[in-house]
């Protein structure tokens, strides 16, 4: 398979094109290099997080609400990439027009590289962290340099096998830090009364709109699901891409957040490096394995869909036409760039007002699913701006911009009615555009 999906990308532009059925994969395959997307320390830590702000409890309803709400929508989502071969390009070139869709992949392939340069600092930070002689720039430009190499394969060639064999590593490391925080600490029960004394009665609807911030795996599934058999489309929907992968992404990640969060002293303020150098501390040279299992394979797919988002997006938007190895390797000089500035601050502002667009992408991208199905399901003749599209897509934003700036329960709403609006405005527009073409052929 490997051989022929070889020659296929030779000829094609993945980026531009839809996927051809010679390039579609196997279902083992398919699952092994999508479940990279399930291991990250971020999980970790916003489970924990959340614990400790509005209380264990509310953290553990409010995963498995999202859960559920996560399952349902890939599922509906995969199933219309895989039987399309779209990626979310393309599939935006026919929601808003090829002008539309450029700002889709610019903010798709930027918020990958924000991951990117997250997770990736994770990895130098434990290097530096175990090996003080190795400065961080070092450390970082190792990660870099080794990260980058990683997506030339693309997925269908290189990634499935490489995260298959690193997924069991992912698994045992995660088992051996709570059985190792069981071992020196203690078990410890009072671990679901983790946070606040008094948690407040609405906070598992704060922890259910917080995973919504992160409704960019709905574009990770959507370009990973479009090498999925249409065939395989029951099983991609159900498991694949389905709850039981945000069970182990988000519910046993975050669980085992708030267990070693509450059981492993803290020297500071909860964060990623603070987990971080408590794993260390607890592991040793074993952690530090454990984290670059981790981070790594989150790190394939967020430098994969930045490499190809940005290369549909320059091709797009300024003609700038380059293979993926050009792409991947700008891609690492300004992750490399990202992780030397000090600019976390603003880039987890820019993550919020981002994704404000996602999630309006999100409720946009399922109306069309739902109201238009896979008619007009092809990008090539899209027009330069889709008014209905972009209209629907914009409303929502800018509401969810004003809520954003508002305080209290207003702005838990934030992404929750930008999905809802988004969602409405274009099934709305959608409905009175058939309804104006019936008449037409009426009369």
């Amino acid at each position: 398979m490997a051989g022929l999906s070889q020659t296929q990308n030779k000829e094609i532009d993945l980026s531009t094109h839809s996927l051809p059925a010679s390039a579609r994969m196997g279902k083992l395959s398919l699952t092994m290099a999508w479940w990279a997307v399930c291991s990250a320390i971020f999980y970790i830590v916003v489970g924990a997080s959340l614990a400790l702000t509005y209380g264990a409890g509310n953290a553990l309803i409010g995963m498995v609400l999202s859960v559920i709400s996560y399952g349902l929508i890939n599922a509906c989502i995969s199933r219309y990439a895989m039987r399309t071969g779209l990626s979310v390009a393309l599939f935006s070139r026919i929601l808003f027009g090829r002008l539309g869709a450029s700002l889709a992949t610019l903010i798709f392939f930027s918020t990958a590289i924000y991951y990117a340069v997250f997770e990736g600092s994770v990895i130098a930070v434990a290097l530096h962290h175990l090996y003080p002689t190795l400065l961080y720039p070092v450390a970082a430009l190792i990660v870099v340099l080794y990260s980058v190499p990683l997506v030339f394969g693309s997925v269908q060639h290189w990634l499935d096998k490489f995260n298959g064999v690193l997924l069991p590593f992912y698994l045992l490391g995660l088992l051996m830090a709570l059985v190792l925080a069981v071992s020196q600490y203690g078990y410890q029960p009072q671990w679901l009364d983790f946070g606040p004394a008094m948690p407040p009665a609405d906070g598992w609807w704060s922890c259910f709109t917080y995973y919504m911030g992160v409704w960019v795996l709905m574009m990770f599934t959507f370009d990973y699901a479009r090498f999925g058999k249409p065939e395989d489309a029951t099983y991609h929907g159900r498991f694949n891409f389905g709850m039981p992968f945000y069970l182990v992404t988000i519910l046993l990640n975050g669980a085992a957040g708030i267990y070693l969060a509450s059981s492993i002293p803290q020297d500071g303020p909860l964060s990623e490096v603070s987990v971080v150098m408590a794993i260390l501390k607890l592991m040793g040279f074993w952690g530090l394995l454990f984290v670059w299992v981790t981070q790594t394979r989150i790190n394939t797919a967020n430098y994969y869909l930045a490499t190809v988002n940005m290369q549909a997006f320059f091709g797009n938007l300024l003609g700038l036409h380059a293979s993926r190895l050009v792409w991947a390797i700008v891609v690492g000089a300004v992750v490399y760039a990202l992780m030397l500035a000090d600019v976390f601050s603003y880039l987890l502002k820019a993550l919020a007002y981002q994704g404000v667009f996602v999630v309006a992408w999100v409720g946009v991208a399922l109306a069309h699913i739902l109201t238009v199905g896979d008619h007009g399901a092809a990008a090539d003749g899209a027009p330069g701006i889709n008014r209905c599209g972009l209209g629907a897509w914009f409303c929502g934003v800018l509401l969810g911009f004003v809520l954003m700036e508002m305080a209290g329960f207003w702005q838990s709403l934030s992404a929750p009615l930008t999905f809802v609006v988004s969602m409405g405005v274009y099934a709305l527009w959608q409905q009175r555009g058939r309804a104006g073409k019936t008449l037409q052929t009426a009369d």
